[in-house]
């Protein structure tokens, strides 16, 4: 094989860029199907309760209807470890926005009225669906990723009580929802006793066998594609409810069944993040360094399933102190279960952590940067373990020479243009680097191509391109002689697009399949015989054999914004993030993920809020209307940037995720701005209007 000048690290164009712009790609509910039918799902409308009795006529005189479905009577399902595809199984009411029922017709026209036409009775029961942290609350052994759910190191109250500089301070997020463009979208189609659904799904390989099992089908007869998806943020890696009710009404009416969910139902069926109420107290001596970390994260969670988020978990990883504790407590509440989004824990739990370091900086009258860089630890605090690299540090330094930070000026609430209150703020960025087991399959062709094939799925990151161009410099040829095929469950074992681990986990099996593939190629002399040649590799024994240690990227970020003295609205002037995650495979792909992602810390900065209503126990702005998410044009200038890092310990490719790491600071950094610009401290979440000018604000108009 000839090797030709390297393509990663060259900013080439997604794969499949071409084809979504010109309407050629296909997505779930787009796939062509004969003779096929559409549901329409019937949904809860109290928060806890019974199904007394369900009246189906009315719907069934609707013509183009099929069937109606309704709980215990639309096939039933293997219960398994996941609450959420437990559906139409029996008559309890778990939240508001709950699948119960559902039409099946010939037009989703005629499925949509008639769903509106089935009356409901119900046996209600008492709710509640508030975050309470005065009230009781449950500890849990570990929340999510696995984590421990409490860790508490030397003497935290002693240090404490000690300290000449101290900050104690309650910080708190709302209910954010994930609102990817695309909202959950199936078609199922039984053929005997297979059945394929054709799903907007994260993890294709992940969720078939655990479809295969709730259907009661042996491994295998479940086959997942997911070839196209309009985003996820989280919402997509696991199994839900929509495509079990289309493997349900596929099978009942048999034929081909779609079901999309509206935009308002995806505020109840996709999870949502978790509100938080978190305890941050800091302890330091008179220079500064931290003596205690002490971390509390409070948040809720169903009653029916369970999803804790990582949120305190931060305060293990970032800073350099002998005393840390960490908790995570939780409230059971009449919601759907909480999901994972887009970083989830690391992104509240960095919120409240770096405001606490603001704060403390402030207190000691200490640059901000300084004090981080003062307190970096040489191994994680708390499990003393090595780093695989760390480069925070750098990342501060350098972008504190972009953003000009040198000689600001640290006085909050003095600097004004008009009727505009100017400040800027820095946070520190985090995420783990995680890489899971997987399977890849390389083929060489006689004509000189090659095929890659892995159960990967490019929610929209620019994976399929990533993959690419590892795959050609791995087979020593130039891109387009490389076909990458991903999103299908067949193709083999694979994690999910999620943890900011895909690429990662998925380019190691790639990697080995290649190279074992061109062992082949050497043996036949370098030439591929008719039929080609096949190599499969899997990863599951390399990532176990991994040396201990703590892998993660790290980044810093800085925001400037203006407050109006009359209104109190924020807008953001700058963002800037420098990074070190690694190889960085593709810089036009990574910076607009790196970029999405401080836009979507924007967002949960200043506007993101699921309202519940406790009297109706549900989300009250359910549409994009009410829910307001930040685009480009919320910030004036934006830049992303990361520094030349080399991790030979994190798996063959070198890459360390960069789908999150880019929102975990943002908002802090906007925060501590906003605390910059006004003297006044915002420790909840998001920055309105009316919490601002509630709080007051400095020279404002009679």
């Amino acid at each position: 094989m000839t090797t030709f000048e390297r393509a990663a690290g060259a900013g080439l164009r997604r794969t499949e860029g071409r084809a979504k712009v010109t309407g050629q790609a296909t997505y779930s509910s787009e796939w062509r199907m004969e003779n096929a039918a559409y549901a329409w799902p019937v949904t809860a409308t109290i928060a806890r309760g019974r199904i007394g009795a369900m009246d189906l006529d009315a719907a069934l005189a609707v013509p183009e209807v099929l069937a109606a479905m309704e709980p215990g009577a639309s096939g039933r399902l293997v219960r398994g470890a996941n609450p959420e595809t437990w559906i139409l199984q029996d008559h309890e009411v778990r939240f508001r926005g709950q699948i119960i029922g559902a039409v099946v017709a010939t037009s989703p026209e005629a499925a949509r009225e008639a769903a509106s036409l089935v009356r409901v009775d119900y046996e209600q029961h008492p709710h509640q669906v508030l975050l309470d942290p005065d009230a009781e609350l449950e500890t849990t052994p570990t929340v999510n990723a696995g984590y421990p759910s409490a860790t508490d190191r030397g003497d935290v109250d002693a240090a404490w009580d000690a300290a000449p500089a101290r900050i104690a301070a309650t910080y708190s997020t709302p209910a954010e929802h994930t609102s990817s463009l695309e909202p959950y979208a199936t078609i199922a189609r039984w053929d005997g006793e297979e059945l394929t659904l054709y799903n907007s799904d994260q993890g294709p390989a992940v969720s078939a066998p655990e479809f295969a099992a709730l259907f009661g089908l042996p491994e295998g007869g479940v086959r997942v594609i997911a070839e196209h998806i309009g985003g996820g943020f989280g919402a997509k890696a696991f199994p839900r409810s929509i495509p079990v009710l289309a493997g349900l009404a596929a099978k009942l009416v048999r034929r081909p069944v779609k079901v999309a969910a509206t935009r308002r139902q995806m505020f109840s069926l996709a999870g949502h993040r978790t509100p938080t109420v978190q305890h941050v107290r800091l302890a330091a001596d008179a220079a500064g360094a931290l003596t205690a970390v002490d971390h509390e994260a409070i948040m809720h969670t169903s009653r029916y399933g369970e999803f804790i988020e990582q949120t305190a978990t931060v305060g293990r990883v970032m800073y350099r102190t002998p005393n840390l504790r960490t908790a995570h407590r939780v409230q059971r509440v009449d919601l759907p279960t909480p999901g994972p989004m887009r970083a989830p824990g690391e992104m509240p739990g960095l919120f409240a952590l770096e405001s606490a370091m603001d704060e403390l900086a402030h207190e000691l009258d200490v640059d901000p940067i300084e004090l981080r860089v003062r307190n970096e630890p040489e191994v994680e605090p708390d499990s003393g373990l090595p780093f695989s690299s760390r480069n925070l540090v750098s990342c501060l330094r350098d972008g504190a020479r972009r953003f000009g930070w040198d000689g600001r000026d640290r006085t909050p609430g003095v600097r004004r243009e008009g009727r505009w209150l100017l400040g800027t703020g820095a946070a520190a960025s985090s995420f783990p680097a995680f890489a899971r087991p997987s399977s890849a399959t390389a083929l060489a062709e006689p004509d000189g191509t090659f095929t890659v094939r892995i159960a990967a799925a490019d929610i929209g990151t620019g994976a399929r391109t990533a993959l690419l161009q590892l795959a050609a410099d791995e087979l020593g040829v130039p891109p387009d002689r490389v076909a990458v095929q991903v999103g299908r469950s067949a193709y083999g074992p694979a994690p999910f697009a999620g943890g900011s681990a895909g690429t990662a986990s998925w380019s190691w099996a790639m990697i080995k399949a290649i190279r074992s593939l061109r062992a082949d190629v050497d043996e036949h002399g370098g030439v591929v015989p008719d039929g080609g040649l096949t190599a499969t590799a899997d990863t599951t024994e390399d990532i176990a054999g991994r040396a201990e240690l703590s892998r993660h990227a790290f980044g810093a970020q800085f925001a400037a914004v203006r407050v109006d003295v009359d209104s109190g609205e924020v807008r953001v002037d700058r963002l800037l993030g420098v990074f070190a995650a690694g190889r960085i495979v593709n810089p036009r792909t990574a910076r607009s993920q790196l970029l999405g992602g401080m836009v979507m810390g924007l967002s949960i900065a200043l506007l993101e809020q699921g309202e519940i209503d406790p009297v109706h126990g549900d989300f009250v702005n359910d549409d994009l209307a009410s829910y307001h998410v930040a685009a480009n044009a919320d910030v004036r200038e934006i830049e992303a940037h990361w520094i030349d890092e080399h991790d030979d310990d994190l798996n063959p490719a070198g890459v360390k995720g960069i789908g999150e790491i880019g929102t975990t600071g943002t908002a802090a950094a906007i925060a501590n701005a906003v605390h910059h610009a006004t003297g006044t401290r915002y420790r909840h979440l998001p920055l309105t209007i009316d919490r601002i000018r509630a709080d007051g604000l400095p020279g404002r108009s009679a």
